[in-house]
This record gives structure tokens, sequence and C-alpha cells, in this order.
């Protein structure tokens, strides 16, 4: 699943490429892509005619904010979920056979939601209504790791006094909004903490390091353009290059890059978790 920098990354790309531009109409070529409204005719009328001012990014959540000159604001938000991906291609592209919804622009380009396994799913939150209430997972969602309020005392709130792995802990996103399998993984090898400790086991200096590099790994992996598994491509078509350099994620059996013992593959909460035994304990 698309983690916060390979959200992040999309979000820069929709940015650079998508604003001011008048969305004249689309096409929904799988219904239950669509989780509000309920009609996709109503969906469609609802966007057309505006034009996309921004796009935001809430945890694994995108929300462009769209706006025309006489109606108020409304959103248009997408979770891609497993595989879900937004391609910026012109319409005389040949359609790839897992897209679901198209959105055209005046300038004869298109923003493609394509999705093999069919959990992405897209919104739209009409003028005057709050994305909240319309895509209710943005309720459950922590501060994000760049916010100013993800400090170690807030850290430290979530995590301690509780039994449970620090790694499960890291995967819930009402403890930080946007971190995966991946990125958790990363953050606790840097951090030397095993991802089977408790929370309640942490000390202060550990939970210092662990927010450090939780946002350290992030911005590499954005810088990165986001790791490429399974179906990730950015709004380009283009991979990231972040898992060629991982620490441990995805490099069971590997040398540690930094000790050069084995990695690690095990199972916890039933995902997978990567760590060195010499690094981490």
């Amino acid at each position: 699943m698309p983690e916060l920098p390979e959200v992040e990354t999309v979000r820069q790309g929709l940015n650079q490429l998508t604003l001011n531009q008048k969305i004249t109409g689309g096409d929904v070529l799988l219904e239950r892509a669509i989780a509000y409204p309920f009609s996709y005719f109503e969906l469609i009328s609802g966007i057309k005619g505006s034009a996309i001012a921004t796009w935001h990014r809430r945890g694994k959540y995108l929300l462009a904010e769209l706006s025309t000159q006489v109606v108020p604001i409304s959103f248009l938000g997408v979770h891609l979920r497993m595989t879900g991906q937004l391609l910026w291609v012109h319409q005389d592209e040949p359609l790839h056979k897992h897209t679901r919804v198209r959105l055209f622009f005046g300038s004869k380009q298109e923003l493609r939601f394509v999705d093999q396994r069919t959990f992405g799913k897209i919104w739209w939150v009409p003028p005057g209504v709050p994305p909240e209430t319309i895509i209710t997972g943005l309720q459950k969602l922590a501060v994000d790791p760049f916010s100013l309020s993800f400090t170690v005392e807030y850290l430290a709130s979530k995590l301690q006094n509780r039994r449970r792995p620090i790694k499960t802990a890291l995967l819930d996103q009402s403890v930080v909004a946007g971190l995966g399998n991946i990125y958790a993984d990363e953050a606790l090898f840097l951090s030397g903490i095993r991802p089977e400790t408790l929370c309640v086991d942490l000390k202060t200096e550990q939970i210092e390091r662990l927010r450090s590099h939780i946002i350290q790994v992030l911005k590499t992996s954005i810088a990165a353009g986001g790791t490429t598994f399974s179906n990730f491509l950015n709004v380009q078509g283009v991979n990231g290059n972040y898992g060629g350099v991982a620490w441990v994620y995805n490099r069971a059996g590997e040398p540690c890059r930094v000790c050069g013992t084995a990695i690690v593959r095990t199972r916890l909460g039933g995902r997978s978790s990567h760590f060195c035994i010499q690094c981490q304990h």
C-alpha cells in the first residue's frame, strides 16, 4: 500500500501538473470506485466546470480543492489503498485495462484513476460540507509526522503505558498519520529498536530517536520519489527510487548495511517486519 512518501510524491506531482485547469467532464468505468456520492452522475455534474486550486495530503488521503467563480469550494478526495494510481496523461493515451475513473480537462489532458485490486476510493464533498463528514476515515487520523504537533511529548503520550509492540503501534493511523509497514521498519532500524519491543518498555531517549528517525526516513524517501513496490507509480508513470537504498525493508537474508549481519524477516500482527538482530535490541 502506498504510504506517506508515495502519496506525498503524487501530491507534489499533481500540484505541478493539474492546477487551474477546468474539468470538462469525466467517465466512471467502475461504479464502486466512487465512495460518495452514490450516483456517479452526481459526481461528474458536481465537479464539471470547476478547477483544481490545490492538492492537500492528510495521512494517506489526497484532497483536491475544487473551485469556480460562482460555486464555493468543494473537495475531491482520493485514497489509493493497495494498488491505486493517479496518472496524468493525454486523452489519446490508450486505456489501461484497470482504469476505473477518468477526469477530462480542457487542455486535452486527463487524470486517470487506475486500480488493479479495486480497493481504492474517490469521494466528492459538496460545497459547504466539511470533508470529515463524508470521508469519515479522516476523523481517525493522528497528527502528521511533519506537523509541529508531532513532538516527543505527543509521541510519548501515544506510546507509553501501552502493552503492544512498537511496530504494531506505528501502523495505527491514530498514533502517526501516514506511516506504514515500509517506513516503520526503516525508522525502527535507525532508532535501534526491535519491532516486537513493547511500547511500555520504551525509554524517553528511544522515543526521542524514533520521532527523529520517522521524520528523517520519510524525508529521504520523498526525495527519492517514494518506494517502488507492487503497482506504485507517480503521476507521470515513473517508479520511485527509495527501495534501492532501504536499510532493512524487503532485504531478508541480505547483509545489514551497518554490521553485515543477515536481515531477519518475521511476522508481527499479521504483517512482515524486517530488522537486524545486531543493530536493534
